[in-house]
């Protein structure tokens, strides 16, 4: 029997697919999910190391998800576009998103995560609150819970069961798991009634549910749960929270459709009787972990009157469960808080003072935002040469279509994202300008080191591997940052990489492209136009990574370039 490391288990696969007679293939491993659950109960080593992605050095192509297959790697838009986080709170601390082919990943051995805010600390400050007005139990009261695994909705079922049962009601509590340990869909069926002989039925049936406590948006909007809904009927409160799905991990540019879904529940439900509140978001910023999010949601539907047993019987019933019970108890009375007085809460998570500068979304916006980056990257006169073509595709675009913007929005953004590629240079500038270690103070205490994990070609002889280096690593980037003047020219030592070539053959490429759309551009091909453009800012990511972006994208470009001439042709005939 030979033993490999998982990461060999595509080839594997393959390989004794293709071999004749029978083979066995054993794949025996816990569970990333469950070590998870086992270290919080002080029942299986913890690691004291954890991932942490440089936001601005990522580049957003995704690979540390398809490397991983983990939804703790979650996407979050910045200015600059789309890049990566961790999520320390659900981090399984499973480390192969760090095999992604990207130098912005570096891992923290030591210390430990600020677990408090400082907002945490104001509950007791917080004024009193109300009590609602409890549903009174005519006939059986039906709650749906929906979320997905290793979030503790099963918790929540559980909990509102034991409540139950401390107010002297009847109650029924059915778990749909199914691939929850994967964080695949869960729905916790909970109902109560005055007495056990009033509950003739566990299941929830279709329409019935007076309440759908929806901690994931998506499972709440899918056909199980909306089944359950009836219109003038059902309560629904959703955590809008944007959990990635699956379909992330295979696309980096998908877009979450949190509107339409929505607009599903409300549908169901009646507008006046939905509710939406990030809880996650909320949770997170005020007691440290995105765990708290499904006790904040169910304190936020107990405030709102649509849980029908007692506070006591709920604090009772949590510290019976006996896990983290301090914390789920805050959790509690944060969403308490949340439903009835959202402005102090938002204003304890977010104050005034703090204002975070987003560009915005027009031409102007954008051009001069990058512009001002572009100097930072290298120097004034890249920005020149920058906003000098940007503004001549403003000229031609207004010519055709003097409504339309779309053109010159995507060569402010491609034009950028080609002319400021990350080499060495630029790499060691985002590392070392001194919001990498900030951003790790505001996430980490006591006394940790980092590792640097970097593809280096001119180590590893051109191969896609990466090398760790120690926190010394700092020290040399910040005299590399200062050696950008070096960048493309012939003292530059590495310039004579493939990655730098292909990247300065795509500036190359990129302002042929423009020049070659706007001499043959007119209202009928202004969208292919912008589709031609907008090929440029899928080419992401390092080394074998961006190569194979860049033939995808020269694949789509061809077809994209026959449309746009033949519609440029049809209007010079005409």
């Amino acid at each position: 029997m030979d033993v490999f490391h998982r990461r060999e288990l595509d080839r594997l696969q393959k390989e004794l697919r293709d071999t004749a007679g029978t083979t066995i293939l054993i794949h025996d491993q816990t569970c990333a999910a469950e070590k998870r659950r086992r270290r919080k109960r002080n029942e299986y080593p913890d690691p004291a190391k954890r991932a942490f992605i440089n936001e601005k050095v990522c580049e957003g192509c995704g690979d540390c998800g398809k490397k991983s297959g983990c939804l703790s790697v979650l996407p979050v838009e910045t200015a600059l576009g789309r890049k990566r986080k961790i999520d320390q709170s659900s981090c399984n601390k499973d480390y192969s998103c760090v095999e992604g082919f990207c130098p912005s990943f570096v891992t923290v051995e030591g210390g430990k995560l600020k677990k408090q805010s400082p907002a945490a600390a104001t509950l007791e400050a917080m004024p009193a609150l109300p009590a609602p007005q409890i549903p009174v139990l005519h006939e059986p009261f039906s709650i749906m819970i929906t979320g997905v695994g290793g979030t503790g909705v099963v918790t929540i079922g559980q909990v509102l069961g034991m409540a139950a049962y401390l107010d002297h009601k009847g109650v029924t509590v059915l778990d749909m798991a199914g691939l929850a340990q994967k964080g695949g869909s869960v729905w916790s069926h909970v109902r109560i009634a005055d007495s056990q002989q009033q509950l003739h039925a566990v299941r929830i049936a279709a329409g019935d549910a007076n309440l759908v406590l929806g901690c994931d948006l998506v499972v709440t909007a899918a056909e199980e749960a909306l089944a359950k809904m009836r219109e003038g009927f059902s309560h629904a409160i959703v955590n809008s929270y944007e959990s990635p799905t699956s379909a992330f991990l295979k696309n980096p540019d998908v877009r979450f459709p949190s509107r339409a879904m929505k607009d599903a529940v409300i549908e169901s439900v009646g507008a006046g009787r939905f509710w939406e509140v990030n809880a996650t978001r909320l949770a997170t910023a005020l007691m440290g972990d995105a765990i708290a999010s499904n006790m904040f949601m169910l304190g936020y539907a107990w405030q709102r009157g649509l849980v029908p047993v007692s506070e006591e019987a709920l604090m009772e019933a949590i510290r019976l469960n006996g896990a983290a019970v301090k914390f789920n108890q805050q959790a509690f009375i944060w969403g308490r808080h949340a439903a009835h007085d959202p402005a102090r809460v938002e204003a304890l998570v977010n104050p005034s003072s703090v204002v975070q500068f987003v560009p915005r979304e027009t031409v102007d916006g954008v051009m001069h935002h990058r512009a001002k980056e572009l100097v930072a990257y290298q120097n004034q006169a890249l920005a020149e040469r920058y906003k000098a073509l940007v503004e001549q595709v403003v000229r031609a675009e207004q010519a055709v279509n003097p409504a339309s913007s779309a053109l010159a929005l995507a060569v402010a953004r491609g034009y950028f994202h080609v002319l400021a590629y990350k080499d060495e240079y630029e790499v060691a500038r985002l590392y070392t300008d001194g919001d990498f270690l900030r951003e790790l103070a505001s996430q980490f205490d006591g006394d940790y080191r980092l590792r640097f994990h970097i593809g280096a070609g001119w180590i590893t002889g051109h191969q896609p591997k990466k090398v760790a280096f120690g926190p010394w690593l700092l020290h040399g980037m910040k005299l590399l940052a200062k050696l950008r003047f070096l960048r493309g020219s012939v003292l530059d030592p590495f310039g004579w990489q493939a990655d730098r070539k292909l990247e300065r053959q795509l500036i190359g490429e990129f302002e042929q492209q423009v020049h070659s759309v706007l001499d043959g551009l007119n209202a009928d091909n202004l969208a292919t136009a912008v589709e031609l453009i907008k090929l440029f800012e899928g080419v992401r990511g390092f080394g074998h990574v961006k190569e194979a972006a860049w033939k995808q994208a020269g694949e789509r470009q061809q077809s994209l370039l026959q449309r746009f001439r033949q519609a440029a042709g049809k209007r010079k005939v005409a």
